[in-house]
């Protein structure tokens, strides 16, 4: 099998719904990203192909569509695919097979959101569903994740389904909320990412971190489901746009292109199944699976990245491991930065290499829960 290395990665800013990029099309979000990609890479050197995530997009093969945006030429090959918020890690994991069974020496693999512009659907009148839905004429924004479900609000109950079997505190939660906001807000400041950002439309930071997020902040917020439940608006993730891909090469191909540095090898990736109703648990169980299958352990590793889409996830991480939360999202996570669904699995591996590049660490871990109870995690070790 060829070995597989990540050669480079960035990003666009991380914007709230219905801000400055509530106008772009997702492809046109992804297409600035690979345009960096391509232009750093230099002339004439394009990819075998380019798989991107995309969750709630205008549908057809809409990684395509941003191929041919981006300029890529029309001989290169390009498909979505839909693993809602895992969709950009699985691309990556894709990608990394492609290259690994032969099949190409280089991928570009990411995810690109636009939920400023989701479109909304309509069930057909002959499906069992149409009377079904909120307004009971076919229309729907959230797809079905399980048999059975069809609630617009369904993965926030499946947040509060983990928090009340876990007894989850308010407490933990609140403690993870400001960690978040504060790392992220050290980050931004210091300007540890802005090399991974592509600048658009004038807009060069991402713009849903809280600088002054406080526990007072916190107490203030009213529940999103009512009731006793514990998740508010700022224990679960912003809606976001944006767009994230990295170039994954080959072995041979670094042989043969002396003046380019592979950032990271990628020793393994891992897709797991666990309960549609209880999709937080993703990550973790996922993450599990992939370690055990490589005879390693979470304190095998430097850096530590979970999409914190919601904050239970990282109560969930911190009670099984309590002595390496110095480890896990060093940067803030996605309580701060958002969530662009098909975006995020990007994002993340950005911001993991650049977490291993600045505590000098070797072995790096990085997973992602998705709607319908999938997940999917990827291991890898720095080398540039």
């Amino acid at each position: 099998m060829e070995k597989v290395y990540v050669l480079a990665g960035c990003r666009t800013p991380i914007v709230t719904k219905n801000n400055r990029f509530k106008h772009i099309p997702a492809e046109k979000l992804g297409a600035v990203v690979v345009q960096r990609l391509l232009t750093d890479l230099g002339q004439d050197i394009y990819p075998d192909g380019l798989i991107a995530g995309n969750a709630v997009g205008t549908g057809g093969n809409i990684a395509r569509l941003m191929a041919l945006t981006a300029g890529l030429p029309d001989s290169v090959p390009a498909f979505t695919v839909d693993m809602q918020c895992a969709s950009g890690a699985a691309a990556i994991a894709m990608g990394c097979a492609q290259i690994a069974s032969g099949n190409g020496d280089m991928y570009i693999c990411g995810g690109m959101e636009s939920s400023s512009l989701q479109p909304v659907r309509i069930y057909n009148e002959h499906d069992e569903r149409y009377g079904r839905t909120a307004h009971g004429d076919g229309r729907y924004m959230t797809a079905q994740f399980s048999p059975g479900e069809l609630a617009e609000d369904a993965m926030l109950r499946g947040a509060d389904a983990v928090m009340v079997a876990e007894g989850v505190t308010r407490e933990e939660l609140d403690f993870w909320v400001l960690r978040s906001h504060r790392l992220a807000a050290q980050c931004a400041d210091q300007g540890l990412l802005q090399s991974r950002i592509v600048p658009l439309e004038g807009v060069t930071r991402d713009d849903g971190i809280r600088y002054r997020m406080s526990q007072r902040l916190l107490d203030r917020l009213p529940s999103l489901l009512g009731g006793d439940s514990l998740l508010n608006a700022g224990n679960a993730c912003l809606i976001n746009d944006g767009a994230a891909f990295v170039v994954l090469v080959s072995e041979a191909w670094l042989a043969a292109n002396p003046g380019f540095t592979a950032q990271a090898e990628i020793l393994g990736t891992c897709t797991a199944g666990g309960s549609p109703v209880e999709s937080p648990r993703g990550a973790m169980a996922t993450a599990d699976k992939l370690l055990a299958r490589h005879g390693l352990t979470y304190e095998d590793m430097d850096a530590i990245e979970f999409n914190e889409a919601f904050a239970v996830i990282d109560v969930l991480f911190q009670r099984e491991h309590p002595h390496l939360i110095d480890r896990y999202n060093m940067l803030g996570g996605a309580l701060a930065y958002g969530h662009p669904y098909g975006a995020s699995g990007g994002i993340i591996m950005i911001h993991l290499l650049r977490a291993l590049e600045l505590v000098k660490g070797s072995l790096g871990l990085m997973s992602v829960a998705g709607a319908g109870g999938m997940g999917q995690s990827i291991l890898v070790r720095k080398t540039g």
